[in-house]
């Protein structure tokens, strides 16, 4: 049954004003700035030393590691030579070897063993910030001397927060909200990144 037209307008308007909310939060929220700004400046020192970026998370946050990788291999807004980035959801072979032979929680772990090296980076993506193939990934990360930054929402488990050297928490328990916030600040780390480098 189709919902009505002032339903639809409802949801509409309360999505958007929930957004500016949770930007107005952000924009507020002394902490994420300056976590965002060190991302940033960990990534820029991670490219000029020939490191390369990881990234990896589940669904919504898997698309986001992807699109983030992205503009950094091909560009964000300025012509210019390609970065080293890759988001660990893309070998779909790679994802169901893993699973299948190990576990699925193993699925970022195992090819953070195989590509990382120390001077590396290493951003995980949790809306929930419980996920546990992203929190083993960042475990992992740590312990070979790889940077490690969390994108996540309010609250993460300690496990999260705890193997991250940078953790970037937007102010949002709803999902939506939190990837929309995410894209956002993973476009402005590449503006800063790709402006310090190149520009």
């Amino acid at each position: 049954m189709m919902i009505e037209y002032n339903e639809i307008k409802n949801i509409f308007f309360s999505s958007i004003n929930e957004h500016v909310e949770m930007f107005n939060n952000v924009i507020h929220n002394k902490q994420l700035v300056s976590d965002v700004l060190e991302a940033s400046s960990s990534i820029i020192n991670c490219f000029k030393s020939g490191g390369q970026l990881l990234l990896c998370g589940n669904g919504g946050s898997a698309a986001d590691s992807q699109h983030i990788a992205a503009e950094f291999v091909s560009r964000f807004e300025i012509e210019r030579t390609a970065l080293n980035a890759e988001a660990l959801s893309v070998n779909t072979s790679n994802i169901t070897a893993i699973g299948n032979d190990y576990s699925y929680d193993k699925v970022f772990s195992r090819q953070v063993d195989a590509k990382g090296h120390k001077g590396d980076i290493l951003i995980g993506i949790s809306t929930s910030g419980k996920s546990i193939n992203v929190i083993k990934a960042l475990e992992h990360a740590r312990n070979m001397g790889i940077y490690t930054i969390g994108l996540t929402g309010l609250k993460p488990c300690s496990d999260l927060s705890k193997n991250c050297d940078c953790l970037i928490e937007v102010p949002s328990s709803r999902t939506a909200r939190i990837q929309e916030a995410h894209i956002f600040i993973g476009h402005i780390i590449c503006e800063i990144v790709e402006k310090s480098i190149f520009d």
